[in-house]
């Protein structure tokens, strides 16, 4: 792992990897003064997924999940070039994380069906996966930008919610990668 990255120039320290998803690398960064999530595009193979230009979409992802107005991490800055994307850091726990100690709040499933409803209304889906969410403050933030047309079957009731509690579904997942 590079000890700093540059996004158009300007060096980040890489504090440590926060994980790997099915377009890239997200890191916890730092310029000296504030934390920054840095995240370095990869083009490893995803048999379940098919990606065009990954950067073009995460920025078409970013602008659509903001017009709809759900909480994400301010996009700060993109270099094309090296497909790299410097994101607001967003302080908490993963909904995920939450999950394995027994930490979930009934308040976090409301948040996110109340996200549900301007994301169907707005004929779109989000990866509903518990480690893309934080809580910061008593609040979900979606850290991922992914996010597709809307498919009944990939909605948050017929897929999404099979994860966010210790469902068999979910312990399945975590026995395969811990």
């Amino acid at each position: 792992m590079n000890k700093e990255m540059t996004v158009n120039g300007i060096k980040y320290n890489i504090i440590k990897l926060l994980g790997k998803g099915k377009g890239g690398y997200s890191y916890l960064a730092d310029d000296g003064t504030k934390k920054y999530v840095l995240k370095q595009i990869h083009h490893e193979p995803c048999s379940y997924y098919q990606f065009g230009n990954k950067i073009e979409a995460e920025i078409r992802d970013y602008e659509r999940l903001k017009a709809i107005g759900i909480k994400i991490p301010d996009m700060i800055d993109v270099d094309i070039e090296h497909e790299r994307i410097l994101k607001e850091f967003i302080d908490g726990d993963t909904i995920y994380q939450l999950i394995l100690q027994d930490r979930m709040k009934p308040i976090y499933v409301e948040q996110l069906r109340s996200m549900c409803v301007l994301l169907y209304a707005a004929y779109t889906n989000i990866d509903y996966f518990p480690t893309n969410f934080v809580v910061c403050n008593e609040e979900i933030y979606y850290i991922d930008f992914e996010c597709n047309d809307y498919m009944e079957e990939w909605n948050f009731e017929n897929w999404g919610i099979k994860y966010w509690s210790k469902t068999p579904e979910f312990l399945k997942y975590v026995e395969e990668h811990s």
